[in-house]
Parts: structure tokens; sequence; C-alpha cells
């Protein structure tokens, strides 16, 4: 049985992800790449679908647990009634190589360990013929996919697993390389482990350690970055928005998603969190990600894609995995990627237009590509779509959806670029014009004047946080402020903002999940908007709270059960969590300058 959510860290390599449980065992791995198929999938399932667990015999063993600073390098020290001992675990950043590199150092008396590897391929089901080679090496086929484990410790084969018991000195080094390979094509070349080490702590300190300082949020928006950093997919410049699938929104519910591929949408929160943190050439990356991916007719627009911009994202269950704690289906591919999503749009346009206006260059086709998309965007922004929330139920004319478009059309209006004709500028300054009264018209409740989810509907939306956010209207203007006070008393569960009300039926799925922590960290947003800093330090701190003793987050947090939910580490909610901590900063910096001047024109 897996553990809970928080109980994993991540490693990788940006091109795949492993999580390792606080006991040593690691419990989901995909290769070559985030999207591919897992070999290591005890995460829905059981240690027969594939493990890989190095731990102490000692049964009273505890541990404790922490990244090399600055690095997605994962040292795990154990203390036994005979001694102690670190397990360094990480993927190898080293040419194109996949893996993971473990070595096991003793550091007092003698510890004795035991290991277990369980390969099983393509999501667990495929068990692989497994040999050991002349040269020590252990070698598990099956089908296209290779895996070759090197180490001085010899495994034997036993009930399908290849099993060892080994001891570990002070001043000794065991090493463990098990490397991916397709096994038609020649044997990876073997990975010499501590030098592996040296150069991947080196290429994740020296990316570390160019982030902007957030003041005394600099360590967690660090490590936040560096897990976003970890989620990026190098060849290309895609980011994932987790690297596992199914893991429930609710446990044993049906709320179970597969999130290995990019959503186009988080290009406007991403590319401001990496513009604030000073990485240019990772928002320059993304963005070009963004710009192949959407190449194309705008009808034809996805909300998401895979990690090189492929379109077809088919979804299809696994029966044979019994998913996290039960929690069926376990899904592979995303029928999102098939649904009608307004607000992306908006969310594209804004993008762009926050790169261009954070020294990010555009190219020059990109005023020609906006302008297409527009124009199939006015023809378009008053049908009803599935919304940000991806629903499965009927489209609906929502109204973050609404503001999105508004924000397309606005954003675009506002840009100073050479040579475009003038009467395009005004005529998308008349559609945002236009979109702006509308969603005032049929968007807010006629009796206690806040926004609601849909036109026509009497429900509250998280989503609607992000109409401060968008500058939609002033943030002292009645309806936000009745917004928020509104999601404060009707979204708000044990301190914490879920998107909606389940119970309502609206997104065609069975009730329950936890509360969503990105929108949690919008709430933080807002308070600073509205001059309500306290309020924002208090809720950022409830929030950052719940990050795991490595500082990762998940999609959602239900603090009935005080438990992690959804996949698992979550792009989204570090994203949020980054802005939020700039947003913090930012307002009391220019608070500190307005104190500064009003303290120089009082001894003027």
């Amino acid at each position: 049985m897996a553990a809970r959510i928080e109980d994993y860290a991540m490693i990788g390599n940006c091109r795949s992800a492993a999580l390792v449980r606080r006991d040593g065992s690691i419990d989901w791995m995909c290769v070559p790449r985030f999207d591919a198929a897992a070999c290591f999938a005890a995460l829905l399932g059981t240690d027969e679908h594939g493990r890989w667990l190095i731990a102490p015999h000692d049964a009273e063993a505890t541990s404790t647990r922490s990244y090399i600073d600055g690095s997605l390098v994962l040292e795990t020290v154990w203390t036994t009634s005979t001694g102690r001992a670190r397990v360094v675990d990480f993927m190898p950043i080293v040419g194109d190589a996949v893996g993971i590199v473990r070595i096991v150092e003793g550091l007092e008396g003698r510890v004795d360990f035991g290991t277990d590897l369980v390969i099983r391929f393509d999501y667990g089901c495929s068990i692989p013929w497994v040999v050991r080679q002349e040269d020590g090496s252990t070698r598990a086929v099956a089908g296209p996919d290779l895996l070759i484990l090197r180490s001085p410790v010899e495994l034997e084969g036993k009930d399908f697993h290849s099993v060892a018991d080994f001891a570990v000195n002070a001043g000794e080094s065991i090493p463990f390389v098990l490397t991916y390979g397709q096994s038609h094509l020649p044997a990876p070349d073997p990975i010499d482990a501590a030098d592996a080490l040296e150069k991947t702590t080196a290429f994740w300190e020296e990316w570390s350690s160019r982030c902007n300082g957030t003041g005394e949020w600099s360590d967690i928006v660090r490590r936040s970055l560096i897990t976003l950093k970890g989620l990026s997919y190098l060849p290309t410049g895609g980011l994932v928005a987790a690297p596992t699938t199914s893991l429930p929104e609710h446990i044993g519910g049906s709320r179970n998603w597969d999130y290995r591929f990019c959503w186009a949408r988080d290009a406007t929160y991403m590319l401001t969190a990496l513009v604030n943190a000073g990485y240019h050439d990772e928002a320059a990356a993304w963005r070009d990600w963004v710009r192949r991916a959407i190449a194309g007719t705008p009808g034809q627009l996805q909300v998401l894609y895979g990690l090189a911009g492929e379109r077809r994202m088919h979804e299809h269950e696994l029966d044979f995995l019994p998913g996290y704690e039960n929690s069926r289906p376990v899904r592979i591919g995303n029928a999102a990627a098939e649904q009608f999503q307004l607000d992306i749009f908006g969310e594209l346009v804004g993008a762009f237009d926050h790169a261009l206006r954070n020294g990010v260059n555009m190219k020059p086709e990109d005023d020609s590509v906006q302008a297409v998309f527009l124009d199939h965007l006015a023809g378009i922004w008053r049908t009803p779509d599935e919304g940000i929330w991806e629903i499965r139920g009927e489209p609906q004319h929502f109204v973050h959806s609404k503001v999105m478009a508004w924000l397309a059309f606005r954003r675009a209006a506002d840009q100073v670029r050479d040579g475009r004709d003038p009467a395009l500028t005004a005529r998308w300054a008349e559609l945002a014009d236009e979109i702006h009264a509308d969603i005032l018209a049929n968007g807010v409740h006629p009796e206690h004047g806040y926004f609601v989810q849909a036109y026509g509907s009497e429900h509250l939306d998280a989503s609607l946080l992000l109409v401060t956010l968008t500058d939609f209207l002033p943030p002292d203007d009645p309806r936000v402020l009745k917004t928020i006070e509104a999601i404060e008393t009707n979204l708000m569960v044990g301190g914490f903002v879920r998107r909606y009300h389940t119970q309502t039926g609206v997104d065609g799925l069975p009730p329950g999940e936890g509360e969503f922590l990105p929108c949690s960290f919008w709430l933080v947003e807002n308070f600073v908007a509205t001059g309500r800093h306290e309020d924002a330090r208090e809720l950022f701190l409830r929030l950052v709270g719940l990050c795991n003793d490595v500082g990762l987050l998940a999609e959602e947090y239900d603090p009935r059960s005080k438990r992690l939910l959804g996949n698992f580490p979550q792009a989204f909610s570090h994203v949020a969590l980054v802005n939020a901590a700039f947003s913090m900063t930012h307002a009391k910096s220019a608070t500190a300058d307005v104190h500064r001047g009003e303290s120089v024109a009082q001894r003027a």
C-alpha cells in the first residue's frame, strides 16, 4: 500500500521524475519521460506493481531527510541501534541518460540494509526477463524497455523480485545505478555515481543561485522554483502540471486525472513567476513552447498538450491497477484536451503581453498570430464553455471565461507595437468594452452584488478571485470586495478555499474533493490588492505550513483528515505560492517606499 501523499519526495532530471517514500521505497517513476509508462507503479497499487526499496533491516530505525540545499538531490539519514548511514537519491543530469542513482554511505558504526527491486514495465503489468550479466550488472527486459542495475552488491532473483542484503560501515560508500534504455539498442553506458552526484548537484546549485530573493519567503520560494524546474521537460521547454496520474482529489473517489501534460493556461502564471524570480531564459523557453504548441488555426487551440506539443491525449483506464487507496479509475491521458475552454485565449494573450512588458522579447510574427486568434475569439466569445475547471457537465457562460476573453482584447488593445493598424486596436478596445459591459450585466448577483460562477447562476466560484488579479475592476470596487467576502464566507473550509460546491452537480461528477491550494494563494493576492496585508500574511503562513518536510505541495488539502490530495507535486500550487510571495514582497516594498517618501517630505 502506498504512503500518504505528503510522505513522498520528488527527485528528477528535467525529463522524468520519481517519488521516494519516507521508508526508502521509490514507488513511482515513468521512463524515459514524464508521460511514458511507469516502471514503478506501487503508488497506484501494491509493491507487486513495481517499486525499489533500499532501507535498514532494523525495524526500529528512524530517519530524517532533506534536499541538498538548492537541489533535487535527496539525503535520508538513517539511525539504527548499531550505527548511522545516509542514502543519497537523485536522477543524474548527465547527457541524455535517464535513471536513478542511490548511494549508501556509512556515517557511524555499521548498518545492515536490504534492497528489493521490483521492475514492472507498462504501469505494473509487465514482468520483465531479468538476467545477471557477466560484468555483474542486472539486466531487465520486457518488450521495448530495458533497465540495467549496476552495483557492487550482488542481487538474486526471488519470486520475481531482485533482492540483496548488505552492510555499510563508517566511511564506506556503496552505489546503485539504475539506467533506462531501449531493448533493441546497445545497453546504456555506465554512469560513475560519484561523478554524477557532483555534476548533478552543481547543475541544481548553479540554477537555484540565480533566484531573486523575496525576503523572509526566499527559502520556500526557491524550493518551489526548483520543484518547477524539476517539472520542466528540458528538450522542449514544456512544463508538466505534475509527474503523476490519478492521485485522487477525494480518497476512494473517481476525481482522478492524468496531469503529466502541459496546460497552456499555466503560461500566464508561470511566466509571471519566472520573470519575477529573474529566470528570463526559462521564461523564454516556456514562451517558445507555447508558441510552437498553439501553432495552427485558432479553432484547433487546445487547453493542454504533450511535452513536445503533441495534441492527442486519448483518455483511457487501467483496470488492472487498484488505484491509490482504492481510488478508481486510474486514468491515462486526459479528455480535457478535447474541451472548449474560452479562457485560454485571454491567458495566452496575457502571457505574451506580460513577457513583452518584462523584457522577454517577442518575435515579429507574434503580432500577426495574435491578431488571427483575436479575430477568431471575436466570433466565439458569446459561446458557453467547459471553463477553467474542465467540467464534464453541460457547458455554461462561466464568468471567469468571459473575463479572460475581455482580458485578451484589453491587453492587445493596450499594447504599443510599431506598424499596427490603429483601426485594429480600436476594434479590440471596442470588443473589450462590449464584453466588460456584458459581464457586469449578467455575471453579478442581482441582490447580493458579487460575481457568480456563471450567467444566471446563484453559485460562487473561486476562479472569480482572478477578477481582481486581471484588473477587470479596481480592487476597491464594491463588487470585488463583496466577491471576496462571499468566497470567504461560503467557500472557505478549515481556513482554505475550495473551488466551488461540488454538490451542485455543475461539473457532472460525483461530489467530494479537497480544498484547492492555488485558489487559496489567489485569495492571498486579493488580500494584498485590497490592503489586507495581515490577513494575507496569516493565510500565506497557513498555506506554506502545508508543505511537507521537503517543501512540496499537492493540488488540494483536506482539513478534516489533514492530508494532501491530488497529483503531486503540483506545479499550479507552487506557481501560485511563488506569485503570492512576490505580491506580498512587492506590496511591502511599495509601502516602505511610501513611508520613506513621507519622511523625506516631512523633513523637507
